[in-house]
């Protein structure tokens, strides 16, 4: 059988705003989908952008549309220079997430800065972007996307679980593939330890020196959001609206306390949530955190699988890269059953860059 090859640069920006991760990644299609890591890195956000990025939930839509130029055209700086150092042949498309800005999916809003026609012209080379503006149009929750990589790349794992600014999981059943958003994960894990003048809990240390505030547990444990059906997904105005007034209540408990709590809340709500059975593969940056990865253990059957370093840094930055494939290929990249769209369909924007 013919073996088809793509080669991508996969470019993703989370919500705990560690940076932009980009992957260059080849494909190979035969019977089933392959893929090879070849080239990857994580670029910090300077202060400048980690400022300008950590509070657009509050900023009106005039001002998010001036910062997405000025966005953009930094993105595409730092896509040009990894292109150059790496001298990525000019056939290698670049298929980028963006960064989100606003995701409110029940108003039919869904806003990825980065997402312009001028990161085509500025890193030259096709751009295919926006995956998640289209599935909110057709009445899904633009989230999650990473599932069908999950079901064409990761198939021989029961669930695949990723712990980033959310945790959410993809879990394959006799009916199909089931994914949703679980829980905050770092985005509020790394607020708590900036209070303390770090970056994030480096192996969840803080969390683990602290104590259990049991009606913060109970508090917690009472938010309605776990207890609804999927298709669902989180936002930072989800946490902003439920989780700060929440911890607003015990602004006088010590900061290793309330990660402590937290650390054990999200460990017992992810637990839960997982398959009895099977292995699951764990990515994202709460996978180095080995507090919660052992909290997380405490709480289900499953054989917990934490990959290579690299895996765990740029597996969504390498499903990103895929969607893009799927894309030009007109083959459907996002799943009705898991976003709750009306249809499954081929979703992305294509750009290409001015001559």
């Amino acid at each position: 059988m013919k073996t088809t090859t793509f080669d991508v640069l996969g470019v993703m920006s989370g919500t705990s705003l560690d940076g932009i991760d980009l992957a260059y990644v080849q494909f190979e299609q035969q019977k089933t989908w392959r893929y090879k890591l070849l080239q990857c890195i994580t670029v910090p956000y300077p202060k400048f952008w980690q400022g300008q990025l950590s509070h657009l939930p509050e900023k009106p839509l005039e001002a998010l549309q001036k910062l997405d130029v000025a966005y953009t055209a930094y993105l595409g700086e730092v896509i040009a220079q990894f292109c150059l150092k790496h001298q990525l042949p000019p056939s290698v498309f670049i298929s980028s997430h963006g960064h989100t800005a606003l995701h409110q999916p029940a108003e039919g809003v869904t806003y990825q800065l980065g997402n312009l026609k001028s990161l085509a012209t500025a890193t030259g080379r096709t751009v295919v972007c926006d995956f998640r503006t289209q599935d909110v149009a057709l009445g899904g929750q633009g989230a999650p996307l990473v599932p069908v990589g999950d079901k064409l790349l990761f198939s021989t794992y029961a669930a695949c679980l990723n712990l980033g600014g959310f945790a959410n999981v993809s879990i394959n059943t006799s009916k199909g593939i089931k994914a949703f958003d679980i829980a905050a994960v770092n985005t509020v894990l790394n607020s708590f330890a900036q209070q303390l003048g770090q970056p994030y809990d480096d192996g969840g240390t803080i969390a683990k020196s602290g104590q259990n505030i049991p009606e913060l547990s109970e508090a917690l444990q009472a938010i309605s959001f776990y207890h609804k059906p999927p298709p669902k997904s989180l936002g930072v105005e989800w946490v902003q609206a439920t989780l700060a007034p929440l911890f607003n209540q015990f602004s006088t408990a010590a900061v290793p306390d309330v990660l402590h709590t937290y650390t054990q809340h999200i460990a017992a709500v992810i637990g839960d949530t997982l398959p009895r059975s099977g292995a699951v593969l764990v990515t994202g940056g709460g996978a180095f955190n080995s507090y919660l990865m052992h909290c997380i253990q405490q709480h289900t059957t499953t054989e917990i699988v934490v990959p290579s370093k690299e895996l765990i840094s740029f597996k969504e930055a390498v499903v990103f890269a895929f969607l893009g494939v799927l894309q030009r290929l007109e083959i459907p990249n996002c799943l009705a059953e898991v976003t709750g769209a009306e249809q499954d369909h081929v979703s992305g924007k294509i750009f290409f860059p001015s001559k």
